[in-house]
This record gives C-alpha cells, structure tokens and sequence, in this order.
C-alpha cells in the first residue's frame, strides 16, 4: 500500500483552500457587477420603450412590404403552366358494349376504342389528313395502289412490337364477311399486301381519290387475336375485358352499376401509356362514363362528379359555376331536310322545288340557341368542288307560289293546297330535342305559307334510328357526315338507294343517271382541279332536281369544368376527333419561373 508523506498532504490541503476562496470572488464578484450592470439600470427601459417600440413597428412594416412584394411581383417572374397529373372522367350519351374498333361505333364504343387503339392516319387541328401510326402514304401513276410507310417506334399495351402484320390482321379481318364489321363495304374490294415490317401496299380495284380518309380506324394486335375465329372475334373478351392497343391510355377496368336497362352506367377506368409512341399522355387516368339518358348526365355533372360532358343536344344555361366550359363546335357534315322522292306528294319535282324555294335557310340558322355555319348543297363550303354557283335554289317565296300554281296545285279555302283529290300534305320526321323543335317550327311556318300542310313527329333516338334505316318517313331532318374529302357517293348515288345496299344512306332515295355519272367521275380523279370539274354535273343536277333541303353544319357540345388545356377545338370530322390531342389534355396547374 502506497503511503503519502506529511509534506504532500499539506500540498494538497493548501491547493483546495485556495481554489475554493477564488471561487467565492468570483461570485461575489458576479453579484456585483449583475447589480451595477442589470439590475441598476432597470428602470431606464421604461424610458426607451417608445423608441424600441417605434424599431419593433418599423421591422414589422418591413417584412410586411417584403411579403407583398414577393407575392405581387411574382407575376413578372413567375406563371401559371400545366402541370402533368390528376383524373379525367368524361360522360358520354351511350351504352358501352365494344371496344375492338373493327366494331366500335356509337358515342361510347367509338371514345373508349380511340383512346385505347391507333390508326395509321388521324387528322390534324387544320382537318388534314396526317400520319399516327404510319409516316406516310404513295400512290402510284395508275392512282390505285399506294404504300404505306409506318412508325418503328410503336408497341402494343402489352410490350410487344407493332408491325406490318398487325395492319394486314386488322384489313383482312374487317374483309371478312364472318367477322361482321360495319367497314366491310369500305374494304371488301382492296388486296393487302405486306412488303416488309414497316411496309404495307394497298391495291384498289379502281381509282379512289377518297381512299386515305378510310385509313383512320384502329389497328388491332395480329399476336393476340390471329388464333380467334373471325366468327367469334364479336364476343371475344378481347372487346370489353382485356383490350390491348398503341394508343395514348391503356386498359385498366371497368364497373357496371345499376339494376336496369334504363339506370344503367359503365364506368371505364384507362390509364396513362408511358411508352406512347407520342409520348406519354399528361393525365394519369381517363374515365369514361356511360349514361343513358341526358339529364342523369347532367345531374352528376352539376355535382361535381364529371370533369365533362361529351355530345349534349341541349346547350347547359343553368350552371352557375364560372370555371364552367362550353365548346360548341362545327363538325363536317350537314342537317338537312331529306324529300323521300320516290312516292307520296314529294316524288313530284315541282313540290320539292317550291319547298325548297320557300325556306329562308338563314332564319332556320338564325332561330338555333347557338352560331351554325351555313349549308347550301351537297359539298360544303370548305370542300373541293364547292361552287357557290351551283347551290341549292334560292329563297323566292313569290317563285315557289308560281311553280305550285302552274303545276295544278290549288289553294284551298283552309288554307291547304290541293290537286285533283290529293292534299299537299307529308310528314317530317326529326330528333326529339329542343333544337329540331325550333327547326320544325320555322319550318313548317314557311311551307305553311305556300299551302304545304306539314305533320311533325319526334319519335326517340332508337326510333328514329329504325326508322331513318327503314326509309319510313315522307321526309326526314337528319345529319350527315361528310368529312374532308368531297366524296359523298354514299348519300346521293342510286345505287345507295336500293334496299340491297349496305348502308342505304341515300335518304332522299334520289336517282339520276347524270349525278351518278358525275359521282363516279368525281371519286375516280385525284387531281383536285379535275374532280371540281367532274363534279359540276351532279351539282347542277342536284339543284335541278332538288332531292333535300341544306341547312346548316352539325355542331358538337363539349362542356368542361374547372382548369381545361390542350384541347384542340378544330379540324372535327367526328365527335370522336376531340381525342386528337387527348395526349396534350391538363387539369392541374403550377407556378414556375419565366424564362
């Protein structure tokens, strides 16, 4: 054991008593100066507070005007830009039962196809004709065969690549009568042929000026459906449960509600394809939702339930909400009055022209809730071969009275022309919306006047549908599209008449041999100065004979809520053409700095 010696021990004890008295200076000497420095100067900052309170006003004021600069000048530095994101749900008029666009029409069918599926060919903001999944297209000298040059960029859904052989599935798929497509009649004489992965030839059996306007329909996977019997492609789950495509959303699923027919809803839930060969879309999701009726629609609508409304007949003015949107737009195609001229009182081509004659078209337009373009022939205004010479008769009430007088038709104490025992009398079938009431009314206040008696019907869309495909009316108010190319064989040709016909869109179930010469002429010519020249027969023809009555461009009604960009409101051919820049479409905003 270690001992320490006396002399260390007192060491130590010498060391402790002296750090414990310069501890007690320290403290005294703290007090002192805690009094002398602090606590004796106290009561000098009641003296100084008016002047640390005019400091603390003035920092207060400072940051205040620095908060209102920076929020107020931001607007030199800063903007409101679209922001990618969020969820798009749509209402659309319809039932959803297909799809697979070798089958998908309708207002339903046809948006869910085109925002899951492809075409080689789409139109641009300006209606041209530009290429989606293809590049390009030729024809050669003889104008009937033409080569198509597509994309190398492109994949299904499902990762697989897009080819050659998908575009040759998808045409000989649509030729096949077991396969039951309504393009059958548009591809039913065209050979395919694939020259490589990225080349398709197309021969037609005859010049058709019209022939790349048919190239806008969806493609479909050869890898998925070249196994399925082209009887059973209808019904195959493919359609309506697991549909695969190259369009800008991909499918995700889709819910069924209601207990009824008449209650019935789909909602079809897409989302964003991120390898889209335009790249990817800017929404996460677009729901589709399917609705029978328009006023359950618009009900949901009014709740905050729909981000927009797609094909109302009857403009929405009871919305109070500012960030509601509503386009009404001009497609290309044409109302009309079609005269059935094959029996009754309208098969006589003097009460045709006085009808016509009698109607002052720009009051029809003049009387719709909204601003339409003028119709006055077959071709719009827009259109190759239009020739403002060569339009319909012009309005001449005094005229009208002069044909009906020297062609035996007497007026009649009621008011009512007659000839022998038959009555100046038809009926006129029209869609049943507030629209073609105002029509019909003007209408019949003008034929009334030459003594024309006019019976108005308004069946239901599904009746008149029957009806109008049954030619089951003396006249009818029906719109027609016409789209970009001057080609309108299908709505005034003989041929198109004959029950036999596919789609018997001759309405008016005119026959001339002189339009029909003309209308061959006209398809058969890619020269644009030659067809115009072509088509100058069948102008005159038409006028002559006057199978309808013009009116005016069909619209579409788009209504939206809330912040809407990158919709690109021109060059609609179809309601279905508002997806063109579906991949562009933003809801959300955010504040980013100008460059």
């Amino acid at each position: 054991m270690i001992e320490i010696d006396r002399k260390t021990k007192l060491r130590f004890r010498r060391n402790v008593r002296k750090s414990k008295r310069q501890v007690e200076n320290i403290s005294v000497q703290a007090e002192e100066k805690l009094e002398k420095l602090f606590i004796r100067r106290l009561h000098r900052l009641v003296d100084v507070r008016r002047f640390v309170g005019s400091w603390l006003a003035l920092v207060g004021i400072l940051v205040a005007l620095g908060v209102f600069q920076i929020r107020h000048l931001g607007a030199f530095y800063l903007e409101t830009t679209p922001a990618n994101g969020g969820v798009f749900t749509e209402g659309v008029l319809g039932s959803f039962t297909n799809a697979n666009p070798v089958y998908a029409i309708g207002g339903v069918d046809g948006g869910v196809s085109r925002l899951l599926f492809s075409s080689l060919f789409e139109y641009d903001k300006n209606g041209e004709l530009v290429g989606n999944l293809a590049i390009n297209w030729k024809v050669d000298e003889t104008g009937k065969i033409y080569t198509v040059t597509l994309r190398d960029d492109v994949k299904w859904h499902d990762g697989e690549e897009f080819s050659a052989d998908d575009v040759v599935f998808t045409y000989r798929t649509i030729q096949n009568p077991d396969a039951q497509s309504p393009l059958f009649s548009s591809w039913r004489d065209v050979r395919l042929k694939k020259t490589d992965d990225r080349t398709v030839q197309f021969t037609l059996p005859n010049v058709f000026a019209a022939f790349p306007h048919s190239m806008t329909n969806g493609i479909i996977p050869n890898h998925l459906l070249d196994d399925v019997a082209a009887d059973q492609l209808r019904s195959d789950q493919f359609n309506t449960i697991r549909p695969v495509g190259t369009g800008p959303f991909e499918w995700e699923a889709v819910e069924v509600s209601g207990q009824t027919p008449e209650d019935r809803q789909e909602q079809i839930a897409l989302k964003r394809y991120d390898n889209y060969h335009k790249g990817p879309a800017r929404l996460n999701k677009f729901v589709i939702n399917s609705f029978r009726n328009e006023d359950t629609m618009t009900k949901l609508f009014m709740d905050r339930g729909l981000s927009a409304m797609s094909g109302l007949n009857n403009v929405v003015d009871t919305i109070d909400d500012s960030s509601v949107q509503e386009f009404n737009l001009p497609l290309t195609g044409a109302v009309m009055v079609f005269f059935k001229t094959t029996e009754g009182v309208l098969k006589d081509k003097v009460v045709r022209q006085a009808l016509v004659r009698s109607v002052n078209t720009t009051d029809i337009v003049n009387a719709l809730e909204y601003s339409a373009i003028v119709v006055d022939g077959p071709l719009l205004r827009s259109q190759i071969g239009y020739n403002p010479k060569l339009v319909q008769l012009e309005h001449d009430v005094k005229e009208a009275n002069r044909l009906l007088d020297e062609a035996g038709w007497k007026m009649g104490e009621n008011g009512v022309r007659v000839k022998g025992d038959k009555e100046l009398a038809f009926g006129l079938k029209a869609p049943n919306n507030s629209e073609f009431t105002d029509v019909t009314r003007e209408l019949q206040k003008f034929w009334t006047a030459i003594g024309a008696k006019v019976t108005v019907d308004q069946p239901n869309d599904a009746e008149l549908q029957s009806i109008v495909s049954l030619h089951q009316y003396d006249a009818v108010i029906y719109s027609i599209g016409l789209g970009k190319d001057p080609d309108v064989f299908a709505f005034w040709h003989s041929s198109q008449a004959d029950v036999r016909s596919n789609n018997r869109l001759n309405l008016s179930e005119y026959q001339s041999d002189i339009a029909d010469q003309s209308l061959e002429a006209g398809r058969t010519r890619i020269d644009p100065k030659l067809r115009k020249v072509k088509y100058e027969p069948f102008l005159k023809q038409w006028r002559e004979d006057a199978p309808a009555l013009a009116m005016y461009q069909p619209r579409y009604v788009y209504v939206t809520r809330g912040y809407f960009s990158g919709f690109d409101s021109r060059g609609l051919h179809s309601a279905n053409d508002r997806y063109n820049s579906v991949h562009n479409w933003t809801i959300k905003t955010q504040e980013s700095y100008k460059y």
